[in-house]
């Protein structure tokens, strides 16, 4: 089996340093890169793609919790690694329900955290022992203080996101006025008054919160959405912006490439690999056919739709023995069926 790349996330250099001496020993790991803030950690996770990430979440430009969630939507079969001198219970069990698969204090001996590293990359979970006792007192003591039902959970944290009544009320398919009765039943099991006052409660009881099923399913389609890229081709560029246009109102996230021709085309798919490609049949060097063609050898994975303004039964034919999945004509093409496609090609 292939090393586990590893991705190291502390805004100390030493301190990264320390952690790559540690682990550089081990025959499981590849060290593929660092990062020393929140900004430069998601860089470097969309540029390595690592398979276990090693880090503090007390860096510049990093919210622990919110990005914790965010890093296990994006990747979902990504490990992690908290290595913190932050001992509190609320502030552990808070990471750990947000997604991390275990958590090590700085202070614990280095054989532990290479421990650590292997229980985790076998699938298993890692919490330090001087932890452990008091986090099982502390989240006996939550569940009997504050015994509040899945419903509660998810209000308090759409409160965290700073939602309003309507907000709220169209992520839980609610009407606003139960959301009010839902929030006061809420204000009272949790002996505040105020939204303020929650969001206060809140940041004390992180491992309290629970994000609604509606709000995961929106966050994984916006990060599919953040990675679909497209390839345009069509030797008119009035179109091309015209098409690009109309994709970007569909998936806001998508990035775009464009050519005018087959060769431009070919040069593109075979850096970039875009997930879906549209092409003319109809190009000035050579037809769409051909085109497809290049493509698909280049590109294999990318799903290639050929597109006409004078669509033909035989280039059909042509075109999906070319490799095509599809062949539209351009009128037809409109933002209900760029969904169908792109919700198509992100499954």
């Amino acid at each position: 089996m292939s090393p586990a790349r590893t991705l190291l996330a502390d805004d100390h250099a030493l301190i990264r340093a320390g952690l790559r001496d540690a682990l550089a020993g081990l025959p499981e790991i590849e060290i593929v890169g660092e990062a020393a803030n929140g900004r430069d950690l998601f860089d470097a996770l969309e540029r390595t793609r690592p398979d276990l990430l090693v880090m503090d979440v007390n860096m510049p430009e990093f919210e622990p919790v919110t990005a914790v969630h965010q890093i296990r939507t994006r990747y979902p079969h990504l490990k992690i690694l908290v290595v913190s001198a932050y001992d509190d219970e609320a502030y552990v069990v808070g990471l750990l329900a947000a997604g991390v698969n275990g958590y090590h204090l700085k202070d614990q001996p280095l054989s532990d955290l290479q421990l650590a590293v292997r229980r985790i990359l076998d699938g298993g979970r890692w919490i330090s022992d001087p932890l452990v006792n008091r986090l099982v007192d502390h989240h006996h003591h939550t569940e009997t203080a504050f015994p509040l039902t899945r419903r509660q959970r998810e209000l308090l944290y759409l409160l965290t996101q700073g939602y309003n009544n309507q907000k709220i009320a169209l992520v839980m398919d609610l009407s606003i006025k139960t959301v009010e009765n839902h929030l006061t039943a809420l204000y009272r099991a949790i002996g505040v008054e105020s939204r303020l006052e929650a969001n206060n409660f809140a940041s004390r009881h992180p491992e309290l919160l629970l994000i609604p099923e509606q709000e995961k399913a929106q966050a994984r389609t916006e990060a599919r959405a953040e990675s679909l890229s497209v390839l345009l081709v069509d030797d008119n560029p009035r179109y091309r912006a015209q098409l690009g246009k109309l994709v970007g109102r569909v998936s806001p996230g998508a990035v775009l490439y464009e050519a005018e021709d087959g060769a431009e085309a070919a040069r593109l798919a075979g850096q970039m690999k875009p997930k879906l490609a549209f092409i003319d049949v109809v190009l000035r060097e050579e037809d769409g056919i051909q085109c497809a063609r290049r493509v698909k050898t280049v590109s294999p994975q990318t799903r290639i739709i050929l597109i006409s303004a004078y669509p033909d039964r035989e280039f059909r034919r042509m075109g999906l023995n070319a490799g095509a999945v599809a062949f539209l004509d351009k009128k037809d093409i409109d933002a209900a069926t760029l969904r169908q496609l792109v919700n198509d090609t992100l499954v």
